[in-house]
């Protein structure tokens, strides 16, 4: 497949926002027809999501209150990478911040862009098992309830529409083809 008809060249931007966590821009583009058009977009410094397997088939989960959207969402644990730092590393300090659990194994099962149209955000997906409990260490800002549920649970929640979350959607898709037996992943 041939991208030259679909890719817009930058002419110029505006930085709208330097925030301690996002940066936003308008871009004036040309469009591959040669007319000009502007794009909004946020610059994020990406994430990672771990999807935690306990050893009786139960998974971990969070419920966290959002402020964007108002409500109290159901995720697997997750957060941003701090700068230079490697998203395997950012998964462990992650799981062990926001639920105390620390893991034997892990497997990288992809990547997944949440929201392509205004981000550059990207998620690492992590699979982690041989958990060990111990202390959550969460940021003095951050206030969660870590619980678990079985993979069916965590389905049914996504098809009534409890589970609204993408990255969350995302890795409950991964771990079904994964306990199906259609997705492998390599774990160290």
């Amino acid at each position: 497949m041939d991208d030259k008809a679909l890719i817009e060249q930058r002419l110029h931007g505006v930085e709208l926002l330097q925030g301690h966590f996002l940066h936003a821009f308008r871009d004036t583009v040309r469009l591959p027809n040669g007319r000009e058009a502007t794009r909004e977009y946020v610059v994020h410094p990406g994430a990672v999501m771990v999807i935690p397997l306990l050893d009786d088939g139960r998974v971990v989960l969070e419920r966290q209150f959002r402020y964007p959207v108002q409500q109290v969402m159901i995720e697997f644990p997750a957060g941003k990478l701090d700068p230079g730092e490697e998203p395997l590393r950012c998964a462990r300090r992650e799981l062990l911040e926001e639920t105390g659990y620390t893991a034997r194994e892990w497997a990288r099962a992809g990547v997944l862009h949440p929201v392509i149209s205004y981000s550059t955000e990207f998620i690492e997906i992590w699979f982690a098992r041989g958990l060990q409990a111990g202390a959550r260490q969460l940021d003095d800002e951050e206030f969660l309830e870590v619980f678990t549920a079985t993979p069916q649970e965590l389905m049914d929640w996504c098809r009534q529409g409890q589970v609204t979350d993408a990255k969350t959607l995302t890795g409950a898709l991964w771990l079904q083809n994964v306990l199906a037996g259609t997705w492998e992943l390599s774990w160290a």
